[in-house]
């Protein structure tokens, strides 16, 4: 068995892993690497760019680093390579945990119970929650499982394709460094620099593949796909974050919803560009986009297969 067949088997078994169990419940592997970047940082932080590059290096770097060393020595025996690479898959996809978290905003909007929506919601945006009603709470949400379908299952299926273990490995600890230092604020603005324009240039391609396929499987929700590329041309430019307006844009149009407007933050408030040309979305959407999201998840996990097998 080749290294390509092993990596592309690792992937669909890592995928099928995450749509079956979601993230895995205790002792997440995420989550410890989140502890020790906090950690970390008490000894590297400085108000300074400089700061945030060897933050970034010596995290990203060394995660990347052992990923590819663990890979080196398993290729020699594939059964063991594909079950890395299928934990490795496991651990990085957020795709099912995603759908989860939305559809129980989702619920307690159904419910009326428009407090629990908010306080739900903040698992999943980090924007003020509490002064969005139940409209604004269904756009953050939309919002959210378009840009994390492409953060959180997407962009690693690409890298993983691509680089293997160490590039699901590099690119999740890149993504976690950006959701840890990268938003903006006084604290960061310097040290998470780095962090933030690295986490924008890795999920370049991983935006545009999430983009194109919610284009092309938005009939499975109802939609057209030329009203998805409209509106990813048209909107996604004027849109601060190079990847999540295209993303989102995209989601915007399959959908049918409008997106975009006034965000509360703590570090102030931001006027987001419109997506779309459809009316706010409801809560109705919120199912319509886990669907969707389902569907691009599926999509890009069958091309990392394709492009894995080509390695």
């Amino acid at each position: 068995m080749s290294v390509g067949v092993s990596r592309a088997l690792g992937i669909a078994l890592g995928h099928l892993a995450d749509r079956r169990f979601g993230d895995p419940r205790r002792a997440h592997p995420v989550a410890g690497f989140g502890r020790v970047a906090a950690a970390l940082e008490t000894r590297t932080y400085a108000d300074s760019r400089a700061r945030g590059v060897v933050h970034l290096v010596v995290l990203a770097g060394g995660v990347t680093a052992l990923g590819a060393a663990v890979e080196r020595r398993s290729t020699g025996h594939p059964v063991v390579h594909t079950l890395l690479t299928a934990a490795a898959t496991w651990t990085v996809l957020g795709g099912t945990s995603l759908g989860r978290e939305a559809t129980a905003v989702h619920d307690l909007l159904a419910a009326d119970d428009l407090s629990g929506a908010r306080q739900r919601l903040t698992h999943l945006v980090g924007r003020d929650t509490s002064v969005l009603d139940g409209s604004e709470v269904s756009r953050a949400c939309v919002e959210s499982v378009a840009e994390n379908t492409s953060d959180a299952v997407v962009a690693p299926l690409v890298w993983g394709a691509v680089l293997g273990v160490p590039g699901l490995l590099g690119y999740r600890a890149a993504n976690t460094l950006d959701a840890m230092v990268g938003h903006r604020g006084e604290r960061y603005r310097r040290f998470g620099w780095a962090s933030a324009r690295f986490d924008d240039l890795l999920n370049l391609p991983g935006a545009r593949l999430s983009g194109l396929l919610a284009a092309g499987l938005a009939p499975t929700v109802g939609g057209r796909p030329r009203a998805a590329i409209a509106a990813w041309v048209r909107d996604a430019r004027r849109h601060p974050s190079p990847n999540a307006g295209v993303v989102e844009a995209a989601f915007a149009g399959a959908l049918g919803v409008r997106l975009g407007g006034r965000n509360h933050y703590s570090h102030g408030v931001e006027d987001r560009v419109r997506l779309g040309d459809g009316p706010p979305p409801t809560a109705g959407d919120i199912g319509r986009a886990v669907r969707l999201a389902r569907h691009v998840g599926t999509g890009a996990a069958a091309a990392a297969v394709l492009v894995a097998l080509r390695r």
